[in-house]
């Protein structure tokens, strides 16, 4: 039985991959116009009727309907392809938060309190001289003062203070 399921669901994923290469396909598009135009160049022969409106009418209706549903397990999946990948990336970078990992399960309110800690930890960035340093989320202040202060001993620091007072002048 559970093979069953597996092979529906295989089955499905498989329909829907094809239908979104094919619909969104340049030959998918060019059918729609000419669609479009048989619809419009027969016009005069129905004589611009309700029904003649009524075929393109309710055809449209249909294909949206069912695009609907489509472009959203489309959307679906990659998106969470997006997400994994983000997370793999946070995951092996050393300096980087685990925290991260799965932040899209978070309630709205926590995302925006997130970003007010990012828009903190950018205004901290913008003091410093050296794009390249950045900031833990557990301790974006005190990271801040003590690499600054370890940066203004390094030598790439100091050439980057030179050369934009070198530049300004």
């Amino acid at each position: 039985m559970a093979k069953a399921k597996k092979k529906k669901k295989n089955l499905f994923e498989r329909f829907a991959n094809w239908a979104t290469i094919a619909t969104g396909s340049s030959a998918a598009f060019i059918g729609a116009v000419a669609i479009i135009i048989v619809w419009g160049v027969t016009g005069p022969i129905f004589q611009y009727s309700n029904t003649w409106q009524l075929i393109i009418n309710t055809g449209t209706t249909i294909v949206t309907f069912l695009m609907v549903f489509l472009i959203q397990k489309s959307q679906n999946k990659d998106s969470k392809a997006i997400h994994l990948k983000l997370n793999e990336l946070l995951a092996s970078h050393q300096g980087a938060s685990n925290r991260m990992v799965d932040i899209e399960d978070l309630n709205e309110q926590e995302l925006d309190q997130l970003h007010k800690f990012y828009v903190q930890l950018s205004d901290l960035a913008e003091l410093e001289d050296d794009i390249t340093c950045t900031h833990s989320i557990d301790a974006a202040a005190a990271n801040h003062n003590s690499k600054l202060e370890h940066l203004k001993t390094s030598t790439h620091y100091t050439n980057a203070v030179e050369n934009r007072s070198k530049k300004s002048n």
